[in-house]
């Protein structure tokens, strides 16, 4: 069953008629080519599922009838993913397998190896971009949540950040303790992905000093792209997310 976003859906009730116009509307309507009877999805992303059927296909927008809505709680386990840049679509291959797993928010890292650069209008279009990646991602995997991408964040900053998480796990091949050994976690937590050239030691220092954990993966180097990935996916298994 497709999912598609409207501001509106608070504003909607069971039983009421509603039209889904605009490009959420044409794409449900000449692409998907939802067709009378069909059921489909709304959401605003802010964690309300609305369950309606196609009363007429306008051709651009599609004339609905409002059948349920629910709101999901919460998880106990509020993930976020800090994600150093990196060349090419590492990172945001990264940033849309987080989404898919149930990260609530990204942060991008511009640690001091990341070869990439966000800067000035850069910085502007690389959070837009990577937004409308985890917007997708999102709607794909069927989450009526929609991860918030913050402003890209220095080293310092990220450090500064450490505090406001109950736990920080930076994902290192030389750290002494194991992901495995923390598990399972919940709560608010955030897994720090270094870039492609690792983590500079004085940037794992700093995070140590403000209160952030290391931790290895086994003894393979995984990728940036697929690192996070794996860790997520560990902790959500060792978790009660899949249950």
């Amino acid at each position: 069953m497709a999912l598609f976003f409207t501001a509106v859906a608070r504003t909607l009730t069971s039983g009421q008629t509603y039209v889904l116009s605009g490009e959420e509307g044409k794409h449900a309507a000449t692409v998907k080519r939802l067709r009378v009877g069909e059921s489909l999805q709304l959401t605003d992303g802010t964690g309300i599922r609305i369950e309606a059927k196609v009363l007429e296909n306008r051709g651009a927008s599609l004339e609905l009838k409002i059948e349920g809505i629910t709101e999901e709680e919460p998880s106990s386990l509020q993930l976020t993913l800090v994600q150093a840049l990196a060349k090419g679509d590492r990172d945001e291959l990264a940033v849309q397998a987080a989404t898919e797993l149930g990260a609530v928010s990204i942060v991008p890292w511009q640690a001091n190896r990341c070869v990439s650069k966000w800067e000035d209008a850069k910085l502007v279009r690389g959070v837009t971009r990577w937004q409308t990646i985890v917007a997708e991602a999102a709607k794909q995997s069927l989450r009526v949540t929609t991860p918030n991408v913050l402003s890209a964040v220095s080293s310092s900053e990220l450090a500064e950040l450490v505090s406001s998480f109950d736990k920080v796990l930076v994902l290192d091949p030389t750290g002494e303790k194991s992901l495995k050994s923390l598990l399972p976690l919940t709560g608010k937590l955030a897994v720090v992905v270094g870039p492609e050239g690792g983590i500079d030691l004085s940037e794992l220092e700093l995070l140590e000093r403000a209160g952030a954990e290391r931790v290895h993966l086994g003894t393979g180097i995984l990728r940036t792209s697929t690192a996070g990935l794996a860790a997520i996916s560990a902790i959500l298994a060792f978790g009660s997310a899949w249950d």
